[in-house]
């Protein structure tokens, strides 16, 4: 998706070759992923050119993130307090994150209150 997102329209091939060549995965391995993608929406797959399939991003990196997050809380039964001790218990969510992540609520909130204001 990276590739698609920074680089727009590309062949299987082209996908293939924005990684590392020392850590490049087989061929095969990344066409399932690009038909696995589309089988979900988030790959589009615009044309053919001789052999060659050429795929674009369907979804902004925005709505996957989002698709993620929807997915993760899913595993939890949707209860994000879950999510996040077990972020804290792994070590992935500090005490400055969550400061962070409550100034962004705060702000949030505060935009909320205000668009409705106007």
């Amino acid at each position: 998706m990276e590739a698609l997102w920074n680089q727009g329209r590309l062949s299987i091939r082209e996908i293939l070759e924005t990684f590392p060549e020392r850590d490049r995965p087989a061929y095969s391995t990344v066409q399932t992923t690009v038909y696995r993608l589309e089988e979900k929406g988030a790959v589009k797959r615009l044309r053919k050119i001789g052999n060659a399939h050429i795929f674009d991003a369907a979804i902004t990196r925005s709505e996957a993130g989002s698709r993620l997050v929807d997915d993760l809380l899913d595993l939890f039964g949707g209860n994000p307090q879950l999510v996040m001790a077990q972020m804290v218990e792994a070590g992935k969510l500090t005490l400055e994150d969550i400061r962070e992540a409550e100034k962004l609520v705060q702000e949030l909130s505060k935009r909320k209150e205000g668009g409705g204001n106007e």
